[in-house]
């Protein structure tokens, strides 16, 4: 479990928890809810508009503390995260009772609005949307090492594509 503290220009503190797989075999067990035993899991990218290099610093941070309490509401596991400059990999557990697209929308819409909130250059640079109206949905059904790799990968390739 990895907790995350915010300190928002406005002087506010938010705690937000997000769980992630541990690693064990525990976390790829079945889902059971109350009427329903799933084990439903989804690769998601996603970038602001223009492919812009906006998720930098204070901006990335925050990106990732608001996408794993809006997951943790959500009832969503994160087994993985990386917020690149110009695009987002998250790498999730989900309850069958909501749809990709309406986690997508809610994710990108909770992210957006608090983000240009917070940080009037984003809204100056993007206007009243933040991200692209596409995101990238992959479906995982054994490959979860391959994806938790590429993903936690993605901070060394972004350095050294930048070199």
């Amino acid at each position: 479990m990895i907790s995350f503290i915010l300190l928002l220009p406005r002087i506010y503190i938010c705690r937000l928890t997000c769980e992630r797989y541990d690693g064990n075999m525990n976390s790829k067990e079945l889902r059971h809810d109350r009427h329903t035993v799933s084990l439903l899991t989804d690769h998601l990218v996603f970038s602001p508009k223009y492919r812009g290099k906006m998720l930098v610093g204070d901006v990335a941070m925050i990106c990732e503390g608001i996408i794993c309490k809006t997951c943790v509401e959500m009832d969503i596991q994160v087994i993985e995260i990386a917020v690149n400059p110009d695009h987002v990999h998250l790498f999730f557990q989900y309850p069958p009772k909501y749809s990709l697209s309406y986690i997508a929308k809610r994710i990108k819409g909770s992210t957006s609005r608090i983000l240009r909130k917070e940080f009037p250059h984003l809204k100056e640079w993007c206007g009243e949307h933040f991200w692209a109206p596409s995101c990238f949905h992959g479906s995982v059904g054994n490959g979860w090492d391959v994806v938790g790799k590429y993903i936690r990968e993605q901070d060394n390739y972004e350095y050294n594509r930048e070199k």
